[in-house]
């Protein structure tokens, strides 16, 4: 940037030395009739043109290479710390709001932060410099042609805050519209299942008008600024003129006229740039608001000062009197208390709501406890690196999210320095073997984003091989056979079964018939645990374990 700032100054410079050479050809070498100085004030002149030209080409390079690098580091710093931030953070946002920051937000900043402070210093440098050639040409004419300046700031000052607020509004009706439209693309198929079209139709127009409103409103206010200089412009030019003709008769000369005028023209065209400049830069600096609340957004689950690797995982997980809440006040969690040794299998059920994928998520330090502790290996679990923790648990949550690429790299997710023969062993592990083979290029074949040529068995089973193949010391399925038909829950038994061995693990399903055999089967209720024993501990209590068998046997 620095090189840009020299180069472009250089330019400037020599580029302004046109009108002076101007000046004398005119006063001097015509009147005169001296071809020889007239030839080498046109061949100067030809050469401010080519210098300045060359310069402003590299400088023009220069400042695309050096824009591009700060995009580029802008999107690098996005994408990493939305990588880590926690699931509190997306709970609570649409997808699509994230979205118009990371990519149009940061795209729409570009040229503004390559170009807008180069310019911003070279075109007040230009302004200096082309006062300071006006004075040294006509000191009197110059002051003419600076009164318009104060008028056009005050105009500026007057518009700056009706600008500020319509580029505010503008950014919120576009992050509305773009959040509602992935919104809309996503939940298509329900939308079309309750034949909501119009009625989603209806709501993304009305999105669509508030936007084109804030667009015409801001469009307005930043066209405002041109129309305006050009006015002031007209007004200082003709203002020179009378002043040389009439106010100074006789005492300027037409070539001295010629080239104040000339000046003036140059003058007014830094300041036209400095004020599209600076309704750019209104526009940037409500995107990189947004674009830095994103970056600024605390990373509430990380790696504490005295955190430290836990490289041989055992699986022994205790918790001592935890509570926990999503929203402030509401707790999810109440004082709940329970250890489990290493190998042991823990099953959790209870109704829609009472907690148990919330357990699960404490586990793996999704979200911050609100109150008590999380023990693993007896060791606290903010006293564990993250890396260490997760690198060590296998999970899978209810949402078998496929991503876009063939099946052995959605697998190879779960551990990405699996061979194939690990990844044929995990699949044939939970039966996903039997239908992957039968595609077209077996595991090479290529699924797109959220797996919509799979079904949602199909899905849920590789999301099952993904878990299995990094051979994880804490094992945690979360309704994993929940979309996948009887009797291929059936033959996935044994695998589970053989997966299980030697490993801790943690189950939420609602089918009962998949949790009978755990050594360990917890009643959670209303944030608490109801019950807790084995199959046959609770089925003998005939409480709320056994009234949801018996409702389940029923059925």
């Amino acid at each position: 940037m620095l090189l840009a700032l020299v180069l472009s100054i250089l330019a400037a410079v020599i580029a302004l030395m046109a009108p002076t050479l101007l000046q004398r050809a005119i006063d001097g070498a015509i009147p005169n009739k001296d071809i020889r100085q007239l030839v080498i004030l046109a061949c100067m002149m030809l050469g401010t043109v080519l210098i300045s030209t060359i310069f402003g080409a590299i400088r023009g390079m220069i400042m695309a290479k050096v824009g591009q690098a700060m995009i580029y580091d802008i999107r690098r710093d996005v994408f990493s710390h939305l990588q880590r931030l926690p699931f509190a953070y997306y709970d609570s946002r649409p997808h699509g709001k994230i979205l118009v920051r990371v990519v149009q937000y940061v795209n729409s900043v570009s040229d503004t932060l390559s170009n807008g402070l180069v310019n911003t210093i070279i075109e007040l440098l230009n302004i200096i410099f082309i006062a300071l050639f006006m004075f040294m040409m006509d000191a009197r004419l110059a002051l003419v042609i600076l009164s318009g300046l104060p008028v056009l700031l005050g105009v500026i000052f007057l518009i700056k805050r009706a600008q500020r607020k319509a580029n505010f509004l503008f950014n919120n009706k576009n992050s509305n519209l773009t959040a509602y439209t992935c919104e809309s693309i996503e939940g298509t198929k329900v939308t079309q299942i309750f034949n909501r079209q119009k009625e989603n139709f209806d709501i993304y127009m009305r999105l669509n008008r508030e936007y084109q409103t804030t667009w015409f409103k801001r469009a307005y206010l930043v066209n405002l600024v041109g129309p305006l200089t050009d006015n002031i412009r007209q007004w200082v030019l003709s203002l020179v003129y009378v002043a040389g003709v009439i106010w100074f008769s006789g005492s300027v000369e037409i070539g001295v006229l010629i080239g104040m005028t000339t000046y003036a023209s140059r003058f007014w065209e830094p300041i036209t740039a400095l004020a599209n400049i600076y309704n750019n830069f209104l526009t940037t600096i409500s995107y990189l608001e947004r674009i830095f609340q994103t970056i600024d957004e605390p990373v509430e689950i990380c790696d504490t000062s005295h955190a430290k690797p836990l490289p041989n995982m055992q699986g022994t997980v205790q918790f001592d009197h935890v509570s926990f809440e999503y929203e402030k006040g509401v707790r999810v969690l109440n004082d709940v208390s329970f250890s489990v040794q290493k190998g042991e299998s823990v099953a959790l059920v209870g109704p829609t709501g009472s907690g148990k994928s919330t357990i699960v998520n404490l586990i793996s330090r999704f979200y911050n406890i609100t109150q008590g502790q999380v023990y693993i290996d007896e060791v606290p679990i903010e006293d564990i690196t993250l890396q260490s923790l997760r690198s060590q648990m296998g999970i899978m949550l209810q949402d078998s999210f496929i991503f876009s690429g063939s099946i052995a790299d959605n697998i190879r997710y779960g551990k990405l320095d699996a061979t194939d023969e690990e990844i044929r062993r995990a699949s044939h592990t939970v039966c996903a073997d039997v239908f992957i083979e039968q595609m077209p290029d077996g595991y090479e074949t290529v699924v797109n984003e959220r797996g919509g040529s799979l079904s949602q068995g199909q899905k849920q089973l590789i999301a099952f091989a993904r878990t299995m193949v990094s051979d994880p010391a804490i094992l945690i399925l979360d309704e994993a056979t929940s979309a996948i038909d009887a009797r291929t829950e059936r033959l996935l038994q044994q695998g589970i079964a053989n997966m299980l061995k030697g490993r801790t693990s943690f189950i939420i399903a609602h089918r009962l018939s998949t949790i009978k055999s755990c050594d360990k089967i917890m009643y959670i209720e209303n944030g608490r645990i109801a019950e807790c024993g084995s199959h046959e501990e609770l089925m003998a209590k005939k409480g709320k374990y056994y009234h949801l068998c018996t409702v389940q046997n029923q059925a």
